[in-house]
């Protein structure tokens, strides 16, 4: 390949704006809000309406539900913003949702342990 040594790459930010394919941000805000809708259904239910006390033990994963909800909010605004729309932008919304996905899930495998009562003292 032959390039032409007086030729200067185009910078960053003079290439042209490619949004995203259409659908890809109304997929992503409805996955947000499918999952943060989850979550809320299910810290009410843990949280206030399940069998059992509230234990010291219990603190561990309401607190990463808590963070898991608080990333979700997170994505869901940043998916709303008119930057999204730049695939970089969207690179980091969807980081940001799937960092919530894996801490939501790290934050049900604790509540399951913690009902289940694993790791009560006797």
């Amino acid at each position: 390949m032959d390039e032409d040594p007086g030729r200067q790459p185009i910078p960053t930010s003079e290439r042209q704006h490619r949004p995203l394919p259409q659908g890809y941000r109304q997929g992503i805000i409805t996955a947000i809000t499918v999952l943060l809708g989850f979550s809320l259904a299910f810290f009410r239910f843990w949280g206030f309406e399940a069998s059992g006390e509230w234990a010291p033990r219990s603190i561990i994963p309401a607190g990463t539900l808590v963070v898991a909800i608080l990333l979700q909010i997170v994505a869901l605004v940043r998916s709303l913003r008119i930057e999204d729309d730049d695939p970089n932008e969207y690179r980091k919304t969807v980081m940001w949702f799937t960092t919530s996905a894996v801490v939501l899930l790290i934050s049900l495998l604790i509540a399951t342990v913690v009902f289940a009562g694993v790791h009560e003292p006797q």
